[in-house]
């Protein structure tokens, strides 16, 4: 039991890590002490947010990370002589890891004696790891901290960049003088947005599981894995922790792929949403889910090395909690080449989404789980396996299916591509075309009128099969009229897979959402605002941002909402990942709070910093209400529904006229 809580708190500490993203909880500076010609004292001082806890060298094994200092280079002329000896601790018992833990509040010092074997050298570093953890709600953020020490003198510190007058000048235009910022966020429903956003992605990877069930490299291995568990023991109840165990450790594997992205996520704010809209990765994953969709017409097989598979297999044998876990990584590497393009989508859809990491452990956990419940169910209730249908050519006909979706999904990747670097070519109705094509493949599929490599012969075509192509053609006839210029109805469903309506092959008024007049430079849109003495609708957002679509094509576009945008504010819209290159004048280096240096060299680059530095988010779609003057007039708003955001508007409008001018 002890272990399962472990790996739970582990699981919690990691997907808390995107809400600490923006917080720096620990703040070090370093000194040093001679204390002959051949010993040295180094001094690491820490500043400790309050509410946070830097866990001690010396706590217990099996609860948080404890502190660790080692040479930074292994080959410096050097050695360490103990441990630290560290200031005064907190010694405190942990109800979650059920020992003793010692941890430092507000600050902590720790002096590490070293002994220098030449007594010529001259620079040294350490490196120190460990953990801060907040208490109130368990969020913990991993430590990994070089530090420089010149001997022969002062402590080392890292070279101070010095910007040029013009990036001077451009930096400060960035940071705007807002009044009223105490009201941008309201914490309860900024949590409640992000955890029915996560929500929604934890259910989606569950209908990827479910669909991978469906396959034939899982469905074959239900029946086989319960029978091995209910028989392999005497003991009936053993049989069935074991077959929930290997349920278990199916969830653990699958959320455990999602960890790296969160060290990613915590080292800058923006470094998801970069990677999501980079033009070459976008390709990428253009190129590789078009890969994976032939693979699922079965033209090749995706596998990884068959080794693999063997070494776990034998590691299996082991028995014991570390044979079923071994046991269910090597039902993860064997079913590779089915689950591995809905893991691919699924991996490629949160890095483009605005959650990042948190999105992808959360779609993970859904995609784990869905695996794993029908080997803990037909464990506990063996009889459903009678009602299971036998596998046949029902399998492949699933896996071709999922290609046609996966080869329509492709196409979002390189619209992305297109659309930050405004190619211009696939325009909205290009982009459906296409999918009228992919679907209208499918359509033929499914009536039998094509087949693909493992397709076996088809007397008579069921009914299910004739159902779902009549649900095809109908939604080829639901996309047909966003081909035209004035089309019918405007396809709300699609919200955010094709590109914005403005981004059209038939000339628009303008190349705003819903054809709104907005302004795209905050500058010229305040200006405006300031000469016409109207609130501003300030709009960060991206051309390859869903939910952005999402708010534009089903909430801008309610004829209340949309007429208080359009008469009653300013709007200006920002977008993140525009990556038109700035004017040579207006590119400039900007210096982020951790000192490193920032190049602003496209449009994107600047309004993501703008949002970042002044707003301290980096999220899209977000909102601000504010008066010309930079007074925020209520708080930020993210992705919701209509009433909310009609409300909003309104009683943004009504604090502006009663603001005093």
């Amino acid at each position: 039991m002890k272990k399962l809580l472990l790996l739970f708190a582990l699981f919690f500490s990691f997907s808390s890590i995107v809400n600490a993203q923006t917080e720096t909880p620990v703040t070090w500076s370093s000194s040093f002490e001679k204390i002959s010609e051949t010993e040295y004292n180094l001094i690491l001082s820490a500043d400790i947010i309050p509410g946070w806890h830097l866990y001690s060298q010396f706590t217990e094994e099996g609860g948080s990370l404890p502190i660790i200092i080692t040479k930074g280079n292994e080959i410096a002329d050097f050695k360490l002589v103990g441990k630290a000896v560290e200031s005064d601790t907190i010694k405190k018992f942990s109800d979650i890891f059920e020992v003793h833990e010692s941890y430092f509040e507000n600050t902590a010092v720790l002096k590490q004696r070293i002994f220098l074997n030449n007594t010529t050298t001259n620079e040294i570093s350490l490196n120190l790891t460990g953990q801060v953890c907040k208490e109130i709600n368990g969020v913990c953020i991993q430590i990994d901290e070089d530090f420089t020490f010149t001997l022969k003198g002062k402590a080392s510190i890292k070279e101070k960049v010095v910007l040029d007058k013009k990036s001077k000048l451009l930096s400060a235009k960035l940071q705007l003088d807002l009044k009223n910022t105490e009201i941008l966020k309201n914490e309860n429903e900024s949590n409640s947005d992000e955890n029915s956003s996560l929500l929604n992605i934890f259910l989606l990877g569950f209908a990827g599981g479910l669909l991978a069930l469906l396959t034939p490299c899982v469905f074959p291995m239900i029946p086989l894995t319960v029978s091995f568990f209910t028989k392999q023991s005497k003991n009936k109840k053993k049989g069935i922790s074991n077959a929930i165990l290997y349920g278990f450790f199916i969830v653990i594997i699958y959320i455990l792929l999602s960890i790296p992205f969160h060290f990613l996520d915590s080292l800058d704010p923006e470094i998801l949403n970069n990677i999501s809209t980079n033009v070459w990765l976008n390709i990428f994953f253009f190129a590789i889910l078009t890969f994976f969709a032939f693979s699922f017409f079965g033209y090749y097989e995706l596998t990884l090395p068959s080794s693999w598979g063997n070494k776990l297999d034998s590691a299996s044998g082991i028995g014991g909690i570390i044979g079923i876990f071994f046991m269910a990584l090597t039902l993860a590497i064997v079913s590779f080449s089915c689950t591995g393009p809905i893991l691919g989508s699924l991996l490629a859809g949160s890095l483009t989404s605005d959650g990042g990491a948190m999105q992808l452990t959360a779609g993970m956990s859904g995609f784990g789980l869905a695996l794993a419940l029908p080997f803990a169910l037909f464990a506990l209730f063996p009889g459903w396996l009678n009602s299971l249908p036998k596998s046949g050519g029902w399998l492949n006909t699933t896996k071709v299916v999922l290609g046609f979706l996966e080869l329509a999904f492709a196409f979002k990747f390189l619209s992305n591509a297109d659309l930050v670097e405004h190619w211009g070519l696939l325009k909205r109705e290009i982009f459906i075309g296409i999918w009228i094509i992919i679907f209208v493949g499918l359509a033929l599929y499914l009536f039998a009128k094509i087949k693909f490599p493992h397709d076996a012969k088809i007397k008579k075509i069921s009914f299910s099969r004739v159902s779902f192509g009549v649900l095809i053609i109908a939604f080829v006839v639901y996309l047909i009229p966003g081909t035209m210029k004035n089309p019918t109805w405007d396809l709300r469903l699609l919200s955010g897979f094709p590109p914005p309506q403005f981004y059209s092959v038939y000339e628009k008024d303008t190349d705003c959402p819903l054809g709104l007049n907005c302004f795209k430079d905050f500058d010229e849109g305040l200006q405006y605002a300031k000469e016409n003495n109207k609130p501003i609708l300030l709009d960060f957002t991206g051309w390859a941002c869903v939910n952005c679509r999402k708010m534009e094509e089903n909430v801008w576009v309610e004829n209340d909402i949309f007429t208080i945008i359009n008469e009653d504010y300013v709007l200006i819209s920002l977008y993140v990942d525009d990556r038109k290159e700035l004017p040579k004048g207006a590119q400039f280096n900007f210096i982020k709070k951790n000192g490193n240096l920032k190049k602003i060299e496209t449009v994107g680059d600047k309004w993501a910093t703008f949002q970042t530095v002044n707003f301290k988010t980096a999220s899209q779609p977000y909102y601000v209400l504010m008066s010309p003057d930079l007074k925020i007039l209520h708080k930020a708003q993210q992705y919701t529904d209509r009433d909310t955001y009609y409300n909003w508007l309104k009683e943004g409008v009504e604090r502006f006229k009663k603001s005093p001018k």
